[in-house]
């Protein structure tokens, strides 16, 4: 079955070079082209991936990315910005998106970025289904579920996944340069902070003090490990 996308972007000429370009490789395409109609797809049909235009008319791209997540909507969000700065970047990354695209942008780059998310949020076959459960805290990988003191934590899909790379290398300590080569596709290193920034998220949602934290630690100099 072909992976299904479903394409958030009001610029018409841009929505057909991507629909073109996406069926020659193979994706289904949906497409929105406000936020509204981006929501009611989203939660009425199955899309593997999500590519989302910051800037739309109606709700933007950051209230569609907002509200997804706040529904616990888990598939990955490619945010798709013509601006530059960086606090609109890590804007978008808080609010719930996976990575992000500055316009005006290669397709080949696009692809790439598109490739190394479903990559990663596509659960291997046939691995077990773990629950792990430390205090209040309770991970069930199978069902990706994290639970805090009974209550659901909302995490980003990338957030997930880099969850549960840490809870299956436990005790193992981790580089930054791995958790971006596994986690995120890279090849090479574009930003250490990427890690960093995610590492902050989750001990925000899952550490008792977020500053002293008990379950996912800073090995200095050499990256981080999820405690025994």
């Amino acid at each position: 079955m072909d992976l299904r996308i479903l394409l958030v972007e009001d610029e018409p000429g841009l929505v057909k070079t991507l629909r073109d370009r996406l069926h020659s490789q193979g994706y289904a395409v949906e497409s929105a082209h406000n936020g509204e109609a981006a929501l009611e797809l989203a939660t009425r049909d199955r899309f593997d991936l999500i590519i989302l235009d910051l800037m739309l008319p109606g709700k933007s791209g950051l209230e569609v990315c907002r509200e997804l997540r706040r529904r616990a909507y888990t598939a990955p969000i490619l945010m798709l910005t013509a601006r530059g700065q960086v606090e609109d970047k890590v804007l978008g990354l808080k609010t719930g998106a996976d990575d992000y695209l500055t316009k005006p942008f290669h397709i080949r780059e696009l692809l790439a970025r598109m490739e190394a998310l479903l990559r990663r949020a596509q659960a291997s076959p046939g691995a077990p289904a773990a629950v792990y459960e430390f205090g209040p805290v309770r991970i069930d990988l199978g069902r990706t579920e994290v639970l805090r003191e009974g209550k659901r934590v909302i995490l980003t899909a990338k957030e997930f996944l880099l969850l549960r790379y840490l809870l299956e290398h436990q005790g193992a300590t981790l580089s930054r340069e791995e958790l971006l080569r596994e986690v995120w596709g890279y090849g090479g290193s574009p930003s250490t902070r990427t890690v960093d920034v995610h590492v902050a998220w989750l001990r925000q949602k899952l550490e008792d003090d977020p500053k002293e934290p008990r379950l996912i630690l800073t090995i200095h100099g050499l990256g981080y490990k999820f405690a025994d």
